[in-house]
C-alpha cells in the first residue's frame, strides 16, 4: 500500500469555455468535477496504475462531502482523510478551447486547528507504522493553521517507521522538510530556484540534494526531469512539447516516481514512466487525468541520457 498525504485538498473543476476573453461573459461548454489537491491527484494516478492507496490529510465541510464522495468511486483508493470544522477549498480551471491554454484559480484551504492538527499527527503515525506501507507522498501547500515545519515532521515520522517517504512542496516547508532528510524530492524549477539561489538546474538539483534529500528529481516543464540520485544522474526528456491542460502533469510524474519505487525499476525507468505519465496529463481533456493511450505511446519514445 502507498500512502498520499494532501493537507491542503481540493474539489476540482474544470470549465471549457470557447475562447476566453478578458472583461468578457463567457458561456461554459463543459463542466468536469473531480477530488483533487496534489497528493490525491497522485493517489488516483497509482491508482489506474493497479496500486492500493490510502490517502490522508483533511477534509471539511459540505466542499469535504463531497470530495470524500467522489473518492469512495474511486477504485483503488481508500478515504483515511480527517474531518476539520472548516470547508475544503475549491479550485476553477478554465480552458480555453481554441487554444488549449488552462486559467487556474485556487481557493484558500480551511483553517486547521490545533487538536485538529494533533489528531492528524496521531493518525498518520499509526498509518504509516501499519502493516504492508510501501511508501508515503508528502504532496502540496499547507493550510492555514498547519505549521511550517510540518512536512519535516512527516518525513521523520515515515523515516522512523522505515517507509520511504517523497516529498513535493515548495518555499519554506519544502526548505524545511528537505532537511528532515526525505529519499526523493521533486522540485519544479522555480520552487529549486527558490530553495537553493541557483537557476542553473544541474547545479540547483546537487545543491538541493547536499541540503539532505537522499535523491533529487526536478520537473523542467516542456524539457522533463532532471534527476540526481545516488546511482547516477539522468535527464529524462518526452519526444516532443505536448499542447494541453498542464494541471496536475506534475503530481503525476510523483506517481511514475513513487510506483517505480515501491515495484523495485531502475531510475531510468522510473523516470521514463514518470515523464510519460506527465505528458498524458499534459494531453488528457480534464484537468489532472492521464491518457492511457497518450502514456502507452509516449512511454518507448522518452530519451534518457546519463549525465
Amino acid at each position: 500500500m502507498i500512502i498520499t498525504v494532501t493537507l491542503n485538498a481540493a474539489l476540482d473543476l474544470t470549465y471549457t469555455v470557447p475562447s476566453l476573453t478578458p472583461h468578457a461573459t463567457h458561456r461554459v461548454t463543459e463542466v468536469a468535477e473531480r477530488p483533487g489537491g496534489k497528493g490525491v491527484n497522485v493517489a488516483r494516478v497509482l491508482a489506474a496504475l493497479g496500486h492500493a492507496v490510502t490517502v490522508t490529510g483533511f477534509a471539511g465541510g459540505a466542499t469535504g462531502g463531497t470530495l470524500r464522495d467522489h473518492l469512495a468511486r474511486t477504485p483503488g483508493v481508500t478515504d483515511a482523510l480527517c474531518a476539520v470544522a472548516g470547508a475544503t477549498r475549491r479550485t476553477l480551471a478554465v480552458v480555453d478551447a481554441r487554444t488549449g491554454d488552462t486559467t487556474q484559480l485556487n481557493e484558500p484551504g480551511p483553517t486547521v486547528t490545533p487538536d485538529e492538527w494533533a489528531a492528524f499527527l496521531d493518525a498518520y503515525d499509526a498509518l504509516v507504522r501499519g502493516a504492508g506501507v510501501a511508501a508515503v507522498a508528502l504532496c502540496g501547500s499547507l493550510p492555514p493553521g498547519v505549521p511550517v515545519g510540518a512536512y519535516a515532521l512527516l518525513v521523520r515520522a515515515a523515516r522512523a517507521a522505515g517507509v520511504p517517504v517523497l516529498l513535493d512542496t515548495s518555499g519554506e516547508p519544502l526548505r524545511r522538510g528537505v532537511a528532515a532528510r526525505p529519499d526523493v524530492v521533486k522540485p519544479n524549477a522555480e520552487e529549486l530556484a527558490e530553495l537553493t539561489g541557483a537557476h542553473e538546474p544541474s547545479r540547483a538539483t546537487r545543491d538541493a540534494r547536499r541540503r539532505g534529500a537522499h535523491a533529487v528529481v526536478a520537473s523542467l516543464g516542456a524539457e522533463g526531469l532532471l534527476a540526481v540520485t545516488p546511482e547516477g544522474t539522468w535527464r529524462a526528456v518526452p519526444p516532443g512539447v505536448v499542447r494541453g491542460n498542464p494541471t496536475g502533469a506534475g503530481d503525476s510524474a510523483v506517481a511514475g516516481l513513487l510506483s517505480g519505487l515501491v515495484e523495485g525499476l531502475s531510475w531510468p525507468d522510473r523516470l521514463a514512466r514518470a515523464v510519460a505519465l506527465s505528458a498524458a496529463t499534459v494531453a488528457a481533456r480534464t484537468a489532472g487525468e492521464y491518457d492511457p493511450r497518450a502514456y502507452a505511446d509516449t512511454l518507448p519514445k522518452v530519451t534518457l541520457t546519463p549525465s
